[in-house]
């Protein structure tokens, strides 16, 4: 996790660990804005093939950031070994793919 959150501040993106799991066995959500606009949320779910990749599973509304932030509470509620994860940086999918 130090790493990605070094990787983002060293291209000149903001990184924060919103919260902390299980350091060996926590499922990982990574948050993606850019310039503190609207987020997006990546999820490793299994594919066709049963690999597990990157995919975007939810969308904020900018109108109403509160069903996201619902969501991602909901989420740390359910499953107290997940990191959530917050990169603000312009193609943040590069630092997840």
């Amino acid at each position: 996790m130090a790493g990605l959150i070094r990787a983002v501040e060293a291209a000149g993106g903001f990184a924060a660990v919103l919260h902390k799991g299980e350091r060996d066995a926590g499922s990982i959500i990574v948050v993606l804005a850019e310039k503190g606009g609207s987020a997006r949320l990546f999820e490793r779910v299994p594919d066709a093939t049963g690999h597990r990749i990157w995919t975007c599973t939810r969308h904020q509304d900018p109108e109403n950031s509160y069903d996201f932030n619902q969501y991602l509470a909901r989420r740390q509620g359910s499953d107290p070994d997940l990191w959530i994860v917050e990169l603000d940086i312009a193609d943040g999918e590069r630092f997840i793919g």
